[in-house]
């Protein structure tokens, strides 16, 4: 789709109605309506999706105080013990797992400062973080202090013949601490706050053991009402938002890997897996592709929108 008169390399009438007839004040309304819109979407759409209730990991807005290390992984490597509360990766504050994970995830294989209090006193380390999954996301293998729920147990089921009951909170297994419940095989729990061993045998279901639980990991519910949720949306796309321009800067900087940049296929890939998992997964995609959209098209490069309004100013 394209206006009459748009460029000046069109030929061009004169006409009034011909875009390049208009005033600079009615051509710059124009060109910032297509942004605009695409960032008003986003906010209205998650705004939507927080409004159904949503889960989300119960340490996501915590301070990032390590609650257990990976074996040999970068953080080990670097002498980071459990909790070490980081406070800085580079230059950038950190106050919060969720900008943990994102400042750590936009620079795989890349050499990092991380900054950490022990003891009330700040150290400093070097880290490269470990490229993980097709679009190289990195981690340096910092768990933080959570537990997996067991909400339900299988009658007569090893679990439950050895005493496992819904609600326990798993701490351990043969006495290496579980934070997420991929990790979980079967136990030490944590019953009415008070701890517990239990010894359990799995039986052999086809070609794996089995134990007979369903296990999840710490999550917090968010029910918000309208206005809350409105709220909401405009903090996280705010942040998203920032993120954006980060990882444009990482990319010219060659600090962030070029893996994490996702075309049309990809896209459709993964807009796929958002439709397998549902509509509020779905719309939450389309949420964060809109606002990249709006705000990737403001950036001052000539064949954008941003680009024109930079012409025109």
């Amino acid at each position: 789709v394209k206006m009459a008169g748009e460029n000046t390399e069109d030929a061009r009438s004169g006409a009034a109605d011909e875009f390049l007839s208009k005033t600079k004040w009615q051509r710059f309304q124009v060109l910032i309506m297509g942004p605009l819109m695409n960032i008003l979407l986003a906010i209205v759409v998650l705004a939507v999706v927080l409004m159904q209730g949503a889960e989300m990991p119960a340490f996501q807005d915590q301070p990032p105080v390590v609650g257990a290390v990976t074996p040999d992984s970068p953080a080990a490597r670097a002498g980071i013990l459990p909790l070490d509360r980081i406070v800085r990766v580079g230059e950038r504050e950190i106050a919060t797992w969720e900008q943990l994970l994102i400042s750590i995830g936009t620079r795989a294989n890349r050499e990092v400062p991380l900054t950490f209090l022990r003891e009330g006193r700040e150290q400093t380390v070097a880290v490269t973080p470990q490229a993980q999954g097709r679009f190289e996301v990195g981690e340096i293998g910092v768990l933080p202090n959570v537990h997996p729920e067991i909400p339900t147990v299988e009658p007569g089921d090893p679990a439950d013949r050895g005493g496992v009951k819904p609600g326990d909170v798993v701490l351990a297994v043969d006495g290496e601490s579980v934070i997420f419940a991929r990790q979980l095989i079967a136990l030490s729990v944590l019953r009415d706050g008070a701890p517990a061993d239990l010894q359990i045998t799995p039986m052999r279901r086809e070609d794996y053991g089995w134990i007979g639980i369903g296990v999840r990991d710490a999550v917090k519910v968010i029910e918000p009402g309208p206005i809350e949720a409105v709220t909401m949306s405009l903090e996280r796309n705010w942040n998203v938002s920032g993120l954006i321009f980060e990882t444009v800067w990482g990319l010219l900087t060659r600090q962030t890997s070029p893996r994490q940049l996702m075309g049309p296929v990809s896209i459709m890939q993964l807009s796929g897996e958002s439709a397998q998992a549902g509509w509020i997964s779905l719309l939450s995609l389309m949420a964060m592709i809109s606002l990249n959209l709006g705000i990737l098209n403001l950036l001052p490069i000539p064949v954008l929108d941003g680009g024109h309004i930079t012409i025109i100013a």
